[in-house]
């Protein structure tokens, strides 16, 4: 009888520490294991429980397709990854890609090593106007080419903003002037966004046992977020947009 493996939870960054300590990586579950039980080297990335595939008040219908999400320049350095334990976020991208079949749930894609498509966390966040609350209320699984469109503002300031726009035509169905059109209301959602600072509400997290690791403050955030150099990449031909300054970060 074949022994049941002991699943870690290893973080991307620590990889290289669980392998000199004799952890193996299994290529079909996408996760390091210890090859046998009670090695002390491997105790730091004992694994906890799954976190369960419904975080408590997630809305799985919440944000389905593909479309440009920007973040407030005043909600940046927010993103969940920043705001939990590296292996709490392993947790939850494991969980996040499994549910999804491991498939962009916008395009369908998988993974693909050749071109470097991966499978990412993205967050879908709703806005309280009147009380300036930021609400987590999902976590989709996109693939790198589906998760640049989404933060457009990166594309634009990393210079693939004609690969994201194309990248949206072809995933939507959107001719290119709609699609022009799409980006232009995201920005103008995004502009106006911006002018306030947000207080953070991860509550779909701690119902599930996610420690969390206290976020800025949004006066913090928004002081950040004013000491990083604008920019004004050149907007391709193809796509047609205005320059934006200060692009965006999740």
């Amino acid at each position: 009888m074949p022994v049941e493996r002991v699943w870690l939870d290893v973080p991307y960054a620590e990889k290289d520490a669980a392998k000199r300590g004799g952890a193996r990586w299994d290529p079909a579950a996408k996760r390091w294991y210890a090859p046998r039980p009670g090695m002390a080297e491997l105790a730091r990335w004992a694994a906890a429980a799954d976190v369960p595939e419904l975080l408590p008040g997630e809305d799985r219908t919440l944000g389905d397709g593909l479309f440009v999400d920007l973040v407030p320049r005043t909600c940046w350095f927010t993103h969940v990854r920043s705001c939990v334990a590296q292996t709490d976020w392993e947790r939850l991208r494991r969980m996040v890609t499994r549910r999804a079949g491991r498939r962009c749930e916008a395009c369908g894609a998988g993974e693909d090593r050749e071109t470097r498509r991966w499978l990412e966390v993205h967050e879908r966040w709703t806005f309280d106007a009147a009380a300036r609350v930021q609400i987590l209320k999902r976590l989709i699984c996109l693939c790198t080419d589906c998760h640049t469109v989404t933060h457009f503002g990166l594309a634009q300031v990393r210079g693939v903003e004609e690969q994201a726009f194309a990248h949206l035509v072809k995933v939507t169905g959107m001719s290119e002037p709609q699609a022009r059109e799409h980006v232009r209301a995201a920005f103008d959602v995004w502009e106006d966004r911006s002018r306030y600072a947000w207080e953070l509400d991860l509550g779909i997290l701690t119902g599930a046992g996610i420690a969390l690791a206290p976020p800025p403050g949004a006066g913090e955030r928004a002081q950040a977020a004013a000491s990083v150099p604008r920019q004004s990449p050149p907007p391709p031909a193809r796509s047609g947009f205005p320059a934006r300054k200060g692009g965006e970060r999740a």
